[in-house]
């Protein structure tokens, strides 16, 4: 019996196992392979065992490093705006009287979106005779350059990818919200508790598993941030746009230098990881001290 249970679960696991293999862990040996030499997609004959070469020398790139500069700032400027801003809308339409289900699938709608179709449309928002510089017009505010402006291209693209993306993680807290238990609010306003109050030692801690979960995705998904700029801005101006993952695609793809691509993805790969390994050490951490200030409270 145990035998054909075995049997039975392999056949269900095979197919996927071969999937993952072929499509997962043999494409991330082979970059990892790649990153120690200098292959060229086009000649690949020539190919050369470079060692650490590649990894010193893309942080000598002037271009990588400013790549991974524009990542770090659009993480910061998106992470805490499409965060907050699903936590209010989730707070919000979890109060609303009426209209909650047309509400959640107005906010959605984006999300499932592509993102090349709603980069197209933002581009027709912030064209310098677009509706954002239209309303600013009729405000008595000159018109702005948005994307086509080295200093607000890239936070142009934040704000549209935090319209696009803020839906997912609105339903994610609105279901947060509806499991936590009435008895609590219940219990805070017999005690006369502020509407800041409730929210700080009641909504807060019972999301904050949801929290850290949408902080951490979030924060990743940002990192590989590339068909916006691509659609939008090209890279530019003056490659304020450009990011890492736009500068694998560009160097692995149309400059064909695969090696020198390899190495940059293994490098992002690397800090990714590093990063989200921190984010949940400070998260355990926290939650560890909160833990110990409750015991002691009882």
């Amino acid at each position: 019996m145990r035998k054909k249970n075995s049997i039975m679960g392999m056949a269900f696991f095979g197919p996927a196992l071969v999937l993952l293999t072929l499509f997962l862990f043999l494409p991330m040996l082979l970059t990892l392979g790649f990153s120690f030499t200098d292959y060229f997609a086009l000649n690949p004959e020539l190919t050369h065992f470079k060692g650490l070469e590649n990894y010193v020398n893309i942080f000598k790139d002037e271009l990588f490093v400013r790549s991974f500069f524009n990542t770090v700032k659009f993480v910061l400027i998106i992470v805490p705006l499409q965060c907050g801003g699903a936590l209010l809308l989730a707070m919000a339409i979890n109060h609303a009287a009426h209209c909650k289900k047309y509400f959640k699938v107005a906010f959605f709608v984006p999300v499932v979106m592509s993102l090349a179709v709603v980069s197209t449309l933002w581009m027709q928002i912030y064209s310098p005779e677009g509706i954002l510089n239209t309303l600013l017009g009729n405000l008595g505010i000159s018109a702005q350059p948005f994307i086509h402006s080295a200093s607000q291209a890239l936070p142009s693209i934040a704000i549209m990818s935090v319209w696009q993306g803020v839906g997912y993680q609105m339903i994610i807290f609105l279901g947060g919200l509806q499991n936590i238990s009435p008895a609590l609010y219940e219990a805070a306003e017999m005690d006369h508790a502020s509407s800041w109050k409730k929210f700080k030692d009641i909504t807060l801690p019972e999301l904050k598993p949801l929290c850290v979960f949408v902080f951490i995705t979030v924060t990743i998904g940002a990192f590989r941030m590339l068909v916006q700029p691509m659609v939008m801005t090209g890279g530019g101006p003056d490659h304020s746009t450009y990011t890492i993952v736009y500068d694998i695609y560009e160097t692995g793809t149309v400059n064909w230098e695969m090696g020198l691509a390899s190495t940059m993805a293994i490098v992002f790969t690397i800090f990714v990881v590093v990063l989200t390994i921190i984010q949940n050490l400070l998260t355990k951490e926290k939650e560890g001290n909160h833990a110990d200030k409750k015991a002691k409270a009882h």
